[in-house]
């Protein structure tokens, strides 16, 4: 099953003493790029963070938001962090003025309090932080679990194009085949006139005449192309169709299926299978780009 490295899961939990927000985003990547926001006085669980998060989504670049909230009793031993928030509102306020309009100094306050730091925990029991830490917990494998769910979704609707892309190059190529039986009859006449020509010259020479021969069956047959073209269409979806996803591997297929497809069109020497061939490259670049964003 292929999955896509484009995903987003959020997740949000509420305890006696805290209100737990987590917010994944990821885009592709050739590598697994963490980026973590996390609260201060949680900043010594980054690191098993980033171990559930490298567990759970294997690749891509991925935006990590947690934010943490106290209530009911908790808010009593924290206190606002003042000189942070005021820089979260002073540039939250110079950026709408930037854009030209006059915010909601309301509404201004309540962003800039949601900004990671933007409160000072004061507490210091630590079976509180750690029944703190576990309802955090609950709330990163929650939003991991819809992070993937919504990376296979749009892995099957890639899969899905991918199907297309490929039936699509797969009939061309059929058409391909049968304008070559149509091409061979044009290229046996012209070769049957050169060696007319090459019969009534004084000049004749039979080993000469041998390479000319093997020189243009060599050039203008397809038939190895057309077969090898086939099997990598076909090693293509079921590569595609494997339990594991693995775009590097779809990408490096993409790649011989290019060969194949450019060999054909620079040895045709056909119009009308330049044209088809012209037609597969431009479905063969929609693969490719897909396949950049596959894990």
């Amino acid at each position: 099953m292929l999955k896509s490295m484009t995903g987003y899961g959020v997740s949000n939990i509420e305890s006696e003493s805290i209100n737990v927000t987590v917010e994944i985003k990821t885009l592709n990547s050739k590598f697994l790029d963490i980026y973590c926001r996390v609260p201060r006085n949680y900043s010594e669980r980054e690191i098993e963070i980033r171990n559930l998060i490298t567990q759970s989504l294997e690749r891509g670049k991925v935006e990590f938001t947690l934010t943490v909230q106290p209530v009911g009793k908790a808010v009593a031993s924290t206190s606002v962090n003042r000189p942070l928030v005021s820089a979260y509102y002073q540039d939250l306020s110079e950026t709408a003025g930037s854009l030209g309009f006059t915010p909601d100094t309301t509404e201004l306050l309540r962003i800039a309090l949601q900004m990671p730091n933007a409160y000072n925990n004061e507490t210091v029991d630590e079976s509180s932080r750690e029944n703190d830490w576990s309802q955090i917990k609950v709330a990163v494998m929650e939003a991991l679990r819809k992070c993937s769910v919504f990376r296979e979704q749009e892995g099957r609707m890639t899969a899905d194009k991918f199907a297309e892309y490929i039936a699509t190059i797969q009939n061309l190529l059929d058409q391909v085949a049968e304008q070559d039986k149509t091409r061979i009859p044009a290229v046996r006449e012209r070769l049957e006139k050169q060696v007319r020509d090459l019969l009534t010259d004084d000049n004749f020479d039979p080993n000469r005449f041998e390479q000319e021969l093997i020189y243009y069956v060599e050039k203008f047959d397809i038939s190895e192309e057309k077969i090898r073209l086939a099997n990598h269409l076909t090693y293509f979806t079921e590569t595609m169709k494997a339990s594991e996803s693995n775009g590097k591997k779809l990408n490096f297929i993409a790649q011989e299926i290019g060969r194949e497809i450019n060999t054909i069109g620079s040895k045709a020497n056909d119009a009308t299978i330049q044209h088809l061939v012209v037609q597969m490259k431009d479905e063969l670049e929609k693969i490719k780009e897909q396949t950049m964003n596959i894990i």
